[in-house]
């Protein structure tokens, strides 16, 4: 059974985790719960991992889950849990958001409020999924939301910040079930070397907004041939 507690790891790096339930949150769930490189691993969200879903599932003995409410990020504990590096995989549609109001208040200022939440003062590491086509200047609703939230997030100042922006997922998991899982493994490989020691096959590009700390930035190529590295 998953654990409860915060009890820092004595060894090893931990990653929180926001996201674990949806499409590819899922899978990077497992890629974090299998890899010997993280100790411990938090699962935040509005709800979190079943149980039977977890049943069999590689390294589940170093989950700790932890329900929050994203309207009161200011009390949930995010910063209490010392994650060495913040992995978001969180985001929606305006369909599923029911309004554009919704869609940008869970999209971005949910992401946002909760990387602000759990940063610490040390080399700590974000990642965000992002989208194709993200732009802070785009006409459009989605890609311009995952742009300013790109922004967002880096202007929280992490020490290193990586974004991925992989192929359109609607349906992904049912259409494209491959892509799902790959983009998984490159998360979670980018997420435990860093921008610095990311492969050449990677492909990442450096954004440098003005104003703004330049990031590093995957897109769907690189992910899916970083899955493939060693």
């Amino acid at each position: 059974m998953a654990s409860n507690t915060s009890d820092a790891a004595k060894t090893g790096e931990s990653v929180l985790l926001l996201g674990a339930t949806g499409a590819v949150g899922r899978h990077v769930l497992r890629e974090l719960l299998a890899s010997n490189h993280w100790t411990r691993v938090v699962e935040a969200g509005r709800r979190v991992t079943a149980e039977d879903v977890l049943q069999g599932v590689v390294g589940k003995e170093k989950l700790v889950q932890k329900t929050i409410d994203f309207e009161k990020l200011d009390v949930c504990g995010l910063k209490d849990e010392k994650a060495d590096v913040v992995v978001i995989v969180l985001g929606t549609s305006k369909a599923a958001a029911g309004s554009a109001e919704n869609f940008i208040k869970i999209d971005r200022e949910y992401v946002i409020n909760a990387a602000k939440a759990a940063k610490l003062d040390t080399d700590q590491r974000l990642l965000y999924l992002s989208s194709t086509g993200a732009s802070s200047s785009s006409f459009f609703l989605y890609p311009k939301s995952k742009g300013l939230t790109e922004q967002g997030l880096d202007a929280l100042g992490y020490k290193d910040f990586i974004v991925f922006r992989p192929g359109l997922l609607d349906n992904a998991e049912r259409d494209k079930p491959r892509m799902v899982t790959e983009l998984a493994k490159s998360i979670v490989k980018a997420a435990q070397v860093g921008s610095k020691s990311l492969p050449a096959v990677a492909g990442a590009v450096t954004e440098s907004p003005k104003g703004l700390p330049p990031y590093h930035i995957i897109f769907n190529k690189g992910a899916l041939d970083l899955a493939k590295t060693t």
